[in-house]
């Protein structure tokens, strides 16, 4: 569908600027940008975050899990 907006200059510039350095058009930069506008900060933070994950070998044997003091003394510990 075609449609007219008045976009500010600078703001226009800087989104031809952009989807020059994509390769892409300005449609298709202008029509990403309101996707994801529209898809707004309400179903972003609806999103879990991440869950780092990390390789090795598991619980070290000696360690307790389930003892904090027992993990803060062997953290603290030098190596």
């Amino acid at each position: 569908m075609r449609t007219t907006l008045d976009i500010n200059d600078e703001l226009l510039r800087a989104a031809k600027a952009h989807a020059a350095d994509g390769r892409t058009t300005l449609k298709a930069t202008v029509e990403q940008a309101l996707r994801a506008f529209l898809a707004g900060p309400a179903r972003r933070r609806s999103d879990p975050p991440p869950i780092p994950v990390f390789r090795g070998r598991g619980v070290q044997a000696g360690v307790d899990l389930t003892d904090n003091a027992a993990l803060e003394d062997m953290m603290d510990a030098e190596p």
